[in-house]
């Protein structure tokens, strides 16, 4: 059967599974390879080192995460249907989150761990989120606290995500997506007017 994804494009897929499913650290070249199915001279053929494939890894992610916030953004005109869809990112993927954590989040913990210089790449996706929904924050109308309100969204779903994967419950994800998004819905009520 012949694929229609490049080897290096197969090569990044398998990697960036296995980084998430068993940590960078213990992820080997031979892992990659044999999750591929090729030989490891036509696996060095597409990277030397094991950092050329995080760094692809990672570039892969970042751009994964622009199509789907792309998406987001021509699927909800509503800025608060927007960031409820992030809300929701912890029931959309909650048995990858139960097993094995957040993956930008476990990645991120591990290479600081490691003191890995690829680091400050690695926090590119959560960048990308917090700059994202104080964007939608914004649109919302409340541009002098956007960046607070993203960070607390954030904040949410890496708490989750930590609490799902330590614990595996499901109920719990769901009662704290329910409760983020009341908080939510308090966001988007009209400020209190009081008379002058």
């Amino acid at each position: 059967m012949v694929l229609s994804t490049s080897t290096r494009e197969q090569i990044v897929a398998a990697a960036d599974r296995l980084f998430y499913e068993h940590g960078f650290a213990h992820t080997s070249f031979t892992a990659i390879a044999d999750a591929v199915g090729i030989s490891r001279g036509n696996f060095y053929y597409h990277f030397r080192t094991k950092d050329e494939i995080l760094a692809a890894v990672i570039e892969s992610r970042v751009e994964s995460t622009r199509g789907m916030l792309r998406q987001w953004e021509t699927g909800a005109a509503d800025p608060a249907e927007r960031i409820r869809r992030f809300i929701r990112i912890v029931l959309t993927n909650g048995a990858d989150i139960r097993d094995f954590g957040c993956p930008v989040g476990t990645l991120t913990a591990e290479l600081a761990k490691l003191r890995h210089p690829a680091r400050p790449e690695a926090t590119a996706v959560f960048t990308l989120f917090r700059r994202w929904l104080a964007e939608q924050f914004t649109a919302l109308g409340h541009a002098s606290t956007a960046d607070e309100k993203a960070l607390h969204v954030l904040a949410f779903s890496q708490g989750v995500a930590t609490l799902a994967n330590a614990f595996g419950d499901e109920d719990f994800v769901h009662r704290e997506v329910d409760r983020l998004e009341d908080w939510l819905a308090v966001q988007l009520r009209p400020a209190d007017r009081f008379p002058q």
